[in-house]
């Protein structure tokens, strides 16, 4: 995808303990990156993913990680994290994240990630709730983050 496709962006700097004796960004590290950009994704609608779940509004559980490595990216490198929610089902979100070098538009890596809301004490699936999908919804359509106080439900949830 083209960045301008995204409609949400973060920027991280790569740490020493994220790269291998070469300085390389070590594979495992960009399973934290996805946290990153999913968390601060959904900060950027206005809630914390982990104050939702630990509220017991709506939990997720990753089923499946993609990730395709392009080129490399090194310890103290500025990486420029775009993140979009690409579909929502019933009861799943499919979270993409491309990585590229802070002003540059080399791709280094692509991430799909499918997350699907459960319940954690009964381990049984949940539907995605309403007032998320709307919010997901307005927001990669338009650029435009929905007030919460719009969501009753999920501004409780949240706080």
């Amino acid at each position: 995808m083209a960045k301008q496709d995204f409609k949400f962006k973060t920027t991280i700097r790569v740490r020493w303990m994220e790269g291998d004796a070469q300085g390389i960004v070590f594979n495992g590290s960009y399973l934290g990156y996805l946290e990153i950009a999913q968390s601060e994704y959904f900060r950027n609608l206005g809630f914390s993913i982990y104050r939702i779940a630990q509220a017991g509004y709506f939990d997720t559980a990753v089923v499946k990680t993609t990730l395709e490595f392009k080129a490399p990216a090194r310890v103290d490198q500025m990486l420029d994290l775009y993140a979009r929610v690409a579909a929502i089902g019933t009861t799943s979100l499919t979270l993409e994240v491309e990585i590229f070098r802070q002003e540059s538009e080399q791709l280094l890596t692509n991430i799909q990630a499918i997350y699907v809301g459960f319940t954690a004490q009964t381990g049984e699936t949940r539907p995605v709730p309403q007032e998320i999908r709307t919010l997901v919804d307005h927001f990669e359509a338009t650029g435009q983050v929905l007030p919460l106080s719009d969501f009753p439900e999920l501004a409780k949830a949240a706080w």
